[in-house]
């Protein structure tokens, strides 16, 4: 995968204030504030960059007031260890721009049994065109 390279002052250019401090300085947005509690047919795509993330059949409603999916696309996402905070977590990163998207848990629903809790300021929705399918 190419890696997008952009100095801190591009991604300020690029991203709004909130969307900077989520995507490039790893804060998380508040529970139930973001936009993506329902959706239709589509994928959500890294805000960053627009790397198609997840698709919109992974995603289910985990009841935690961010978006959650039970699997990423195949290697769109990358993961580390996050300790900060007194925690022990895995951190999500998108694999192209390495913008930080949230963590994932392991209580998540069959197949996978993951959930990926993405913060919806880090995703951009892109819902299916009915009229090419």
């Amino acid at each position: 995968m190419n890696k997008v390279q952009k100095t801190e002052a591009e991604w300020k250019e690029v991203l709004t204030p909130e969307q900077y401090h989520v995507l490039r300085e790893k804060g998380t947005e508040r529970a139930f504030s973001g936009e993506y509690g329902k959706s239709g047919d589509g994928v959500y795509k890294c805000a960053a960059c627009g790397l198609e993330l997840f698709d919109a059949d992974t995603k289910f409603d985990s009841g935690t007031g961010w978006p959650s999916f039970y699997a990423p696309r195949e290697g769109h996402v990358e993961t580390e260890s996050d300790t900060k905070y007194g925690m022990r977590r895995t951190e999500v990163l998108c694999a192209s721009c390495s913008s930080h998207l949230g963590h994932v848990f392991d209580d998540g629903p069959a197949p996978t049994g993951l959930r990926y809790c993405m913060n919806s300021v880090a995703l951009k929705f892109e819902e299916d065109n009915k009229e090419n399918k």
